[in-house]
């Protein structure tokens, strides 16, 4: 059981707005108009700041770092030391709160379960945000996350870097001048899980750290008692908190075949696992996924393999080479594309079919972003260019990998997406995963 300060789900919801206590703050605070700011910095607020966290202090470093949130603070420890001068809080609603007036743009780098919370409130009082992937929890989230950054106008970012790199501008170049052909399928696959999976029971509780903050972990999603099988990292796993080894990566080695092949969401999912769990997610899966012709391209049916799952090689593919443990192919009917764990490097496969077609690529006609995702978010938020993967993109990303983890806790159902209902057709079990992680 979880200790008695620990806030219930409904009292963590209904206060995660502050109710009509929250000052909403107008567009025209600084940097919110996409005018820069006097001092031509931004003023960032990171909630998350240990772990992975780290990535976005450095990443926002040159801006003016107001504020740091993170619930645990040893994980947090070497980042408030060095940056001693940084204001911190455990809860970010009332880091929100108090240091909102001086807040133009917020990080999210906390697990999977709590990224909506902290997205949503930063739009509603008008700040820019950049949330790590995958976006949110459930695919409801993704929509109304979607929505709320049109509503607000405020600029936002995905962190799955490798968007904003050469790769998925590259493919769609090279899809576009017809260099690829007619594609009809891309294959998928992931060293994850790095973690522990297929847990078929939750552990027991153990005694809650001081450096912990564990009520403020949970965030309202669950009421389970404190484990060093959660965290750090492990969360992953678990239903409750994680989106599994599809979740984790699809939105980095899936971006460059989504992003050119103008993708949206599939029309059919069906899964293959090794266990079923009614806590956590399976040590092995293949997902397929069959997406919908668009204009006068052809339909596609994506395969998704993890826990150690891959598929065969290409046609052509030269003796001793080995696959990546995380990649991508995108096969069309006149070459094939191999993308890396972030679609940052692609390549025509195999190497001698590349060496070939080089001389008779087209052109680089789309624009490119300079630096990191980072970067380029920063600038975004000065007004000075677009977002490279905002949410009108990463939420349909997110949305389409998070319904296959809906087919991998459902394995072997049939589930048809009605997408102008945003429901599956033939599921109710289905239905309830897209509000939830925990039925």
């Amino acid at each position: 059981m979880v200790s008695q300060d620990a806030c219930s789900r409904r009292r963590f919801l209904r206060t995660s707005a502050f109710g009509a206590s929250v000052l909403f703050l107008p567009g025209r605070v600084l940097g919110l108009d996409g005018k820069t700011p006097p001092n031509g910095k931004l003023n960032v607020a990171c909630i998350g700041v240990g772990g992975r966290g780290g990535a976005a202090v450095k990443g926002c470093s040159r801006e003016n770092l107001v504020a740091f949130c993170d619930v645990d603070d040893k994980r947090a420890a070497d980042l408030h030391k060095q940056f001693s001068q940084v204001p911190r809080y455990r809860d970010y609603r009332k880091m929100l709160e108090e240091k909102g007036k001086e807040i133009d743009a917020v990080t999210v780098s906390t697990p999977d379960h709590s990224h909506f919370a902290c997205a949503l409130l930063a739009m509603q009082m008008g700040k820019h945000v950049c949330v790590e992937k995958p976006l949110v929890h459930t695919v409801r989230q993704a929509w109304d996350l979607m929505a709320a950054a049109e509503k607000h106008k405020v600029v936002t970012q995905m962190g799955n870097q490798g968007h904003c790199s050469e790769g998925p501008r590259l493919v769609r170049e090279w899809h576009a001048a017809g260099v690829l052909g007619a594609v009809r399928r891309i294959e998928a696959w992931t060293d994850r899980p790095i973690w522990p999976q297929g847990m078929t029971s939750l552990p027991a509780a153990e005694p809650v750290p001081e450096h912990l903050d564990w009520s403020l972990w949970l965030a309202g999603v669950a009421d389970y008692g404190y484990s060093s099988a959660f965290v750090p990292f492990k969360w992953r796993g678990w239903y409750a908190f994680g989106t599994g080894a599809i979740g984790d990566f699809a939105c980095h080695n899936l971006t460059a075949a989504y992003y050119a092949l103008d993708l949206d969401m599939p029309t059919r999912v069906i899964a293959e696992t090794t266990g079923v769990s009614t806590v956590a997610f399976p040590t092995a899966s293949t997902v397929t996924f069959e997406f919908p012709a668009r204009g006068e391209m052809p339909p596609v049916t994506l395969v998704w393999y993890d826990g150690k799952r891959k598929p065969q090689p290409p046609p052509g593919w030269e003796e001793g080479r080995k696959m990546a443990g995380t990649g991508a192919f995108i096969h069309g009917d006149k070459a094939v594309v191999m993308a890396n764990s972030h679609s940052t490097s692609v390549r025509i496969v195999p190497e001698a079919t590349m060496k070939e077609l080089t001389s008779s690529l087209p052109p680089k006609t789309l624009p490119r972003i300079r630096g990191d995702h980072f970067a380029n978010w920063i600038r975004a938020c000065k007004g000075e260019e677009e977002a490279g993967s905002p949410f009108s993109y990463a939420g349909r990303l997110t949305a389409m990998a998070l319904l296959g983890v809906i087919a991998q806790r459902l394995p072997g159902q049939e589930l048809l997406w009605d997408h102008a209902n945003r429901r599956f057709s033939n599921s109710e079990a289905g239905n309830r995963l897209l509000e939830t992680a925990l039925v």
